[in-house]
């Protein structure tokens, strides 16, 4: 299994694959991975299989288990790390042993109704596509073996299918007003219309602690504080300092769930800056290119392709001949506006749960450009994710804003007019 989400990572308790077997395939054994039900194998004497199930379901062995029982990329827990955060371990694996399914790739019949789930829904998996099959080499690279059949099966998430609502939002402040824009009201969620009544709790409440570490601890729902925007988790972004040639911002993260530790937490951000990153602190940083390079070879002459997908800023042009045929080839830069943030290994990776620790912070100082400004809201992301979900954001119209300079005109105008009268006055 390879995550191949650049933000997205698995987390406990772990992935879990299912699919339909396309006849009476069993599974004699495995190495790396268990079924989570053995179902009826009573029609076997002898040696019982590990799964007799139609429709099996594999997780992932957890550490520490035996070597003999050990494949190689297995025994996580089922937690796959993101590609960007740490691709040696956005992979796992398992082996397994299967019997009544033929000897060759004639007999064989590929499995179907694949499902993924990590922990819970949000994935659909495609149908298992055949390809070409997989070359395996000896230890000693001396030997080649070939299996009989590999086939492809590609799973892609969907936030809307995994929660019925977000899970982080935003909030906004900045030194040139002292107008904090909170996230938005019942972004997540709203108090009085809770279908599950316990899931929000009141910071200073006397029960906190019972009804935090209550039977539903295990449960993975979450049980946040009670506040205006329900959320689990919530991005601050703060325009802190203006320099001279820099700017700089704090962002803090606030988890407000009591009964999650979000581990190997990651932000993304949009915001056109990122181009001119100088420093940034306690965080790891990657830069990501979202939109990759589009490129268009056309077959006619003069044809102008994608010009709908990026700016003229970010645009490139090539013009060639072949056979005095005149092609233009046009394309997209990738662009440096969108940045991913993630902890520090043994210094802030986990985002612990809600109450004094729940928080994690850093700060950022980009280099201004010709694109530079603090008017209309530039200042701040255009869009945020925390651990690959889109955050709520709050409305355009709500974002700080620069002092009103007109204000200043009329205080002088009144000023004038207060002169001139004072004047008036003592002159008769």
């Amino acid at each position: 299994m390879f995550n191949f989400q650049l933000y997205r990572h698995i987390q406990a308790p772990g992935w879990s694959l299912g699919w339909k077997w396309a006849k009476k395939e069993i599974i004699w054994s495995m190495n790396g991975g268990q079924a989570t039900d053995q179902g009826d194998c009573s029609k076997f004497k002898g040696t019982i299989p590990h799964c007799c199930r139609k429709d099996p379901t594999i997780v992932d062995l957890l550490p520490g288990t035996p070597y003999n029982q050990q494949v190689a990329n297995c025994c996580k827990g089922g937690v796959l790390s993101s590609w960007v955060q740490d691709p040696a371990n956005a992979v796992g694996s398992f082996q397994l042993s299967v019997g009544r399914a033929g000897t060759s790739n004639k007999t064989v019949r590929v499995p179907k109704n694949f499902t993924l789930k990590a922990p819970g829904p949000g994935y659909t998996c495609g149908p298992a596509k055949v390809v070409k099959p997989s070359r395996f080499v000896t230890a000693d690279k001396r030997r080649v073996t070939q299996a009989l059949m590999t086939w492809n099966v590609t799973c892609t998430y969907s936030q809307f299918l995994a929660k019925k609502t977000p899970t982080c939002c935003v909030s906004f402040s900045s030194f040139y007003n002292d107008t904090i824009v909170p996230c938005p009201t019942c972004s997540c969620g709203c108090q009085s219309n809770m279908t599950q009544p316990g899931s929000c709790v009141e910071a200073d409440s006397p029960y906190l602690a019972s009804v935090a570490s209550g039977s539903g601890q295990n449960s993975y729902t979450p049980l946040v504080q009670c506040t205006s925007h329900m959320c689990p988790v919530r991005v601050h972004w703060h325009v802190k300092l203006n320099y001279k040639q820099y700017w700089r911002v704090k962002i803090t993260v606030t988890n407000f769930n009591y009964r999650m530790n979000y581990s190997d937490w990651n932000l993304v951000f949009q915001h056109p800056n990122f181009d001119n990153l100088t420093q940034i602190f306690s965080f790891n940083y990657e830069s990501l290119s979202p939109y990759g390079a589009i490129r268009e070879e056309s077959d006619s002459p003069l044809l102008l392709g994608y010009t709908n997908y990026c700016s003229e800023l970010t645009r490139a042009t090539v013009r060639y001949k072949v056979k005095d045929r005149k092609y233009i080839n046009m394309f997209c830069l990738p662009t440096d506006d969108t940045a991913m943030l993630w902890g520090i290994k043994f210094f802030n990776e986990f985002l612990m749960q809600a109450g004094p620790d729940g928080n994690v912070q850093s700060e950022m100082i980009f280099q201004k450009d010709a694109t530079f400004t603090f008017e209309q809201g530039w200042a701040f992301p255009r869009k945020v994710y925390f651990n690959g979900d889109n955050c709520v954001m709050p409305p355009p119209d709500s974002y700080p804003r620069l002092p009103n300079s007109s204000s200043g005109r009329h205080i002088s105008l009144l000023t004038l007019i207060l002169s001139a009268l004072t004047f008036m006055l003592a002159y008769s």
